[in-house]
């Protein structure tokens, strides 16, 4: 446990503690102190108090003296100063032609270094540009890239409800917000009308999700059986800031009607309640129309399952074997030298058109056969020339 002051620098901006060191400012005096970029001007905003070692940056640093008059004169000097190196450096920008928005310039107190906060698309190449500036102002020169969102605390301006943005009023720290917390909240997702100043989801979403996230807590969800006082119903809407549902119940010509209840008065159903919800008439639905099959697609021969016909429409290739080495040396001898992939791809070719090669073979031999025979043939048939001399 810690005495600390909260010390605020900005406007709307982060509150950082201090050790007193015997000094005990009230809230809206202007305090010196030393932080880790040398010493600053800032304005106390909380008085002193105890704090547990878990909410303390260490190491803490201390409060040197409350401001005086000086000191005052000095911190409106800065800021005219600052206005002025704003627009030198607008003049920079467009003399480097860099892709990048200067959004505001702060001058350390002791005047030791000058920060420039900018925005951009992407990673910017500002070395030509430091150099140019420290050339102006002989002093260091820091830029540092900044988000969207620290733009719009930065410059502020109104929102949407009509008035001032709350980063730049009094929030701190920008809180996480999603896309769920505007659904849980039953807010229209037109990114119009759930964005801020910035083009992000509003702030504001955070400040009532706990209570949402409480309320939905102890009520079933849209669409659920619940037991009321008038029996038993479905849930058609909830609403958590009202702390009310409306049900659905059926009324005694068994029609339906919409009752609001609060969420106190109803319940999930037990076990007793068993005979009630299957007595309840439920919605009529519409059988789902079945599913066209393509035409491209095989249907299933007469006596084969589903499961065959499947695996007919989609067939699978089988995975190569992986042999070892002394496999694949036995294949190597077995296929006579080929490797068992040639061997395997002869085989399929061989395969295809081996029958053809086959009868080609035998017809080839058989025209071969039937010259080689003809003059045979012809010599039997008409038998043996006679020789000459013979008839006379």
């Amino acid at each position: 446990m810690a005495t600390v002051i909260g010390v605020r620098f900005k406007k709307a901006g982060k509150v950082y503690y201090f050790d007193p060191d015997g000094i005990w400012p009230h809230p809206g005096d202007n305090v010196i102190v030393e932080t880790a970029r040398g010493v600053e001007f800032g304005e106390v905003v909380t008085g002193a108090r105890t704090v547990s070692d878990q909410q303390i940056v260490t190491p803490l640093k201390k409060v040197i003296r409350v401001a005086n008059e000086e000191d005052i004169r000095r911190a409106e000097a800065n800021e005219k100063r600052e206005q002025e190196a704003f627009q030198v450096c607008q003049e920079r920008i467009a003399k480097h032609k860099l892709d990048m928005k200067l959004v505001s310039v702060e001058y350390t107190f002791d005047n030791n270094k000058i920060i420039f906060y900018f925005t951009a698309n992407g990673r910017v190449d500002f070395r030509d540009l430091v150099k140019d500036l420290a050339s102006v102002f002989k002093i260091r020169i820091e830029l540092r890239q900044i988000g969207v969102r620290d733009e719009a605390k930065m410059l502020g301006g109104l929102g949407s409800c009509g008035r001032q943005i709350c980063c730049g009023a009094f929030l701190g720290d920008f809180q996480p917000v999603s896309i769920k917390m505007a659904k849980e909240q039953n807010l229209s997702l037109n990114p119009t009308k759930i964005s801020g100043q910035c083009g992000r989801l509003m702030c504001c979403l955070k400040y009532e999700q706990d209570n949402y996230e409480a309320v939905l807590k102890r009520v079933p969800r849209v669409g659920k059986d619940v037991i009321t006082p008038d029996g038993v119903g479905v849930i058609a809407e909830i609403n958590c800031i009202k702390e009310t549902v409306k049900v659905r119940v059926r009324v005694d010509d068994d029609s339906f009607d919409v009752r609001e209840y609060a969420i106190d008065d109803v319940r999930r159903p037990g076990p007793e309640d068993a005979a009630a919800l299957k007595d309840m008439p439920r919605p009529e639905r519409k059988p789902r129309r079945p599913r066209p099959q393509p035409e491209s697609e095989p249907k299933a021969a007469e006596g084969e399952g589903e499961e065959d016909a499947k695996k007919k429409r989609y067939p699978h290739q089988k995975a190569p074997k992986n042999l070892s080495t002394d496999q694949f040396l036995e294949k190597l001898r077995e296929n006579g030298g080929a490797t068992p992939v040639a061997a395997r791809e002869h085989r399929r070719r061989r395969g295809r058109g081996g029958k053809g090669a086959e009868a080609q073979q035998d017809q080839q031999a058989s025209q071969g056969s039937q010259g080689s025979q003809t003059p045979q043939g012809a010599e039997a048939q008409n038998g043996p020339a006679p020789e000459a001399g013979a008839g006379e």
